[in-house]
């Protein structure tokens, strides 16, 4: 996959690499593993291309995108040497159980709405399968230019010197390429603006304290675990001079919705004058939907916050309410970084701007 090098040849960090494909095999690091150690999945098929996303092997929006797109691929694979209308049928089944892996990141359906309108318009005599993953790699490789677009929209909004506050997991793990929020950190780092980053540990799946700190100790930026409830002190005592976290769907007056958290974060961030910086490519933003109250949330098991690793933490039976993700109004977010540019309020009219190339 030489074309995907391109982009990261513009940084000096190496990033990790969750998603390659390699010789009709899709290999995904087990993000369920981390940090303990580093687990390569070989996927081969749609189905189990569906049961990473669902399971959160691969997670994060950009990154189920990129996912999903090569889960195409192996659509076409399996319905190779049937007729054109046959093939077309059997990625339209592949696109429905990809489609229903998770409800809440647009990216996967975005990814999957431009691998089958791609799908119809491969000419009758062209290879179905090469020219899908022809397609698939180009996602890939957009993604990780699109990463390097809002580091450089970004980094220069965090005033030099300072702690910046993350929630989640933002960095390469949850785009395939080089990251959104961690991203801009990273570059802001690199240009002497950031001094050390505090990671909230994100229950119930503790993205921040897995993943977030993994990724960054990689980088070598300085950063310190806090437990979630513990932001709002430090925001109080001068501790944290901006926050910035990523999305996985916006709409279009704005709202965002993103990892369950995100919303009290904005909301202490705005009570103690902090900037809360939300950063996400525009495939993020769907313009379909006005409100983050048409946003769909899911809520996952109940043995995700009952149980860590298998140790059970509640009695049996406890009436679970498990949101993966919440909705923060954009009256509490300072800015909206995207690989088109950043928009400020009124968000509204600058999302419809960069919607219309800017």
């Amino acid at each position: 996959m030489s074309e995907l090098k391109s982009a990261e040849k513009q940084v000096s960090y190496n990033p990790p690499k969750p998603i390659e494909w390699v010789q009709g095999c899709l290999t995904l690091l087990d993000q369920t593993k981390l940090p303990w150690e580093e687990v390569f999945l070989d996927i081969k098929t749609t189905k189990d291309t569906a049961l990473a996303i669902r399971e959160m092997r691969v997670r994060g929006a950009p990154a189920i995108g990129v996912t999903a797109a090569y889960g195409m691929v192996f659509a076409a694979i399996a319905m190779r040497g049937t007729d054109r209308k046959s093939t077309l049928d059997g990625l339209r089944t592949a696109f429905q159980e990809l489609a229903e892996s998770r409800p809440t990141a647009v990216n996967l359906r975005w990814a999957l709405d431009r691998m089958m309108g791609f799908a119809e318009r491969v000419p009758q005599n062209d290879d179905m399968e090469t020219s899908l993953l022809a397609e698939a790699q180009q996602v890939h490789l957009e993604t990780q230019e699109s990463d390097l677009s809002m580091a450089t929209f970004g980094a220069s909004l965090i005033p030099l010197g300072s702690t910046v506050l993350t929630h989640c997991n933002t960095g390469a793990l949850a785009t395939g390429g080089y990251g959104t929020a961690l991203g801009v950190i990273h570059r802001a780092w690199q240009e002497g603006r950031v001094k050390d980053v505090l990671a909230t540990e994100t229950r119930p799946w503790l993205q921040g304290a897995r993943l977030t700190t993994w990724e960054l100790a990689h980088m070598g930026i300085p950063a310190t675990l806090i437990v979630d409830s513990a932001a709002g002190y430090l925001m109080s005592q001068g501790k944290i001079h901006c926050a910035m976290v990523g999305a996985d769907r916006i709409a279009a007056n704005g709202d965002v919705a993103n990892k369950i958290g995100t919303c009290s974060l904005a909301i202490l961030a705005h009570a103690h004058g902090i900037p809360f910086y939300v950063v996400a490519p525009f495939s993020t933003v769907d313009m379909s939907i006005a409100s983050g109250d048409e946003i769909p949330i899911e809520e996952r098991p109940a043995e995700e916050i009952t149980r860590i690793r298998g140790s059970q933490t509640a009695l049996e039976n406890t009436p679970v309410l498990n949101l993966a993700f919440d909705v923060t109004t954009s009256k509490y977010i300072k800015a909206i970084i995207t690989d088109r540019g950043v928009a400020e309020a009124s968000y509204g009219e600058a999302l419809r701007k960069l919607a219309n190339g800017g």
